[in-house]
């Protein structure tokens, strides 16, 4: 039993007759008889009876009836959301991202994604790189956003415009007499800093490259809870400059770090010679599309 043979037996059973069947379906009545005969062989049942005026469902016939509409629609949505899937409208985006990446620059990519495909759902890993790559390695994730210190042997990637720290601090931390959009990274000397653990060693580098030792206050893996305790005037938050405004606030400065060695280089990676589903592939697509 097929599809077809299930839309031959519908149009059988609601026209009552054999020759309008055949005429509903553009088709000449002979090879329709044959069909109907080849269903009840197959299903070694009676499904009509045959009547001066036209045809009559048996027993059998009815319950056919009754669940060919349903399998036919079945199958036809079924067909639609293998497409949909095939083409990347429907299915789930599996991403994993560092940390600082998965509360800055992931949701505005995630927002314009969804917009052109609402019925994909999101699965979100957070983790430092080495955690990314082992996500990927193990396939449960298909794309990564990384530190950009991975083996390009291995993957493919797509390097992300590098982005500049910057200081977070409430106006009691603000020299007055120096109000500008920028800040020298000696001007930190003896300042209770609130740092990213990501972020951590490249800061205190290059705090030591210009001769002192930073003054750690507060480490976290929380961007927002960083800029909420800077707010609240507990220390100076080094956050990426796209955090900024994350919290909202009335209070918080944000002041451009004068560094260019505190650049955040961050790249969209997926392994090489592996299935990218659809969904995927249209995220990288679009993410290449922002950035051309």
């Amino acid at each position: 039993m097929n599809s077809k043979q299930l839309t031959y037996f519908l149009a059988i059973a609601e026209e009552g007759q054999i020759s309008k069947a055949a005429k509903r379906l553009h088709m000449a009545q002979p090879p329709l008889s044959q069909q109907l005969k080849l269903l009840e062989e197959e299903l070694n049942v009676k499904l009509v009876e045959r009547e001066r005026r036209g045809i009559i469902l048996t027993d059998a016939g009815h319950l056919l009836y009754k669940r060919a509409a349903h399998i036919l629609e079945f199958m036809n949505m079924t067909t639609k959301e293998l497409k949909e899937l095939d083409e990347g409208y429907t299915g789930t985006l599996s991403i994993g991202a560092v940390a600082s990446s998965g509360t800055t620059f992931l949701p505005f990519k995630v927002v314009n994604f969804h917009k052109r495909y609402p019925h994909i759902s999101f699965q979100l890993w957070e983790g430092d790189t080495n955690k990314i790559l082992d996500l990927l390695n193990t396939g449960i994730i298909e794309i990564g956003i990384v530190r950009a210190v991975f083996d390009s042997r291995m993957y493919h990637s797509v390097n992300l415009p590098n982005e500049p720290m910057v200081v977070a601090m409430c106006k009691y931390w603000e020299d007055k007499e120096q109000a500008t959009q920028h800040i020298k990274l000696e001007e930190l000397v003896d300042k209770p800093l609130l740092l990213h653990r990501s972020n951590e060693s490249m800061i205190v580098e290059c705090c030591q490259k210009n001769g002192f030792e930073p003054q750690i206050l507060c480490r976290g893996d929380d961007v927002r809870s960083l800029l909420v305790w800077a707010d609240a005037g507990l220390g100076m938050a080094i956050v990426p400059k796209s955090a900024v405004g994350l919290v909202p606030s009335n209070t918080l400065i944000y002041k451009e770090i004068i560094e260019s060695s505190l650049e955040i280089k961050k790249a969209i990676i997926w392994l090489r010679n592996r299935y990218l589903s659809a969904s995927t592939r249209n995220f990288i697509d679009m993410i290449l599309s922002d950035l051309s």
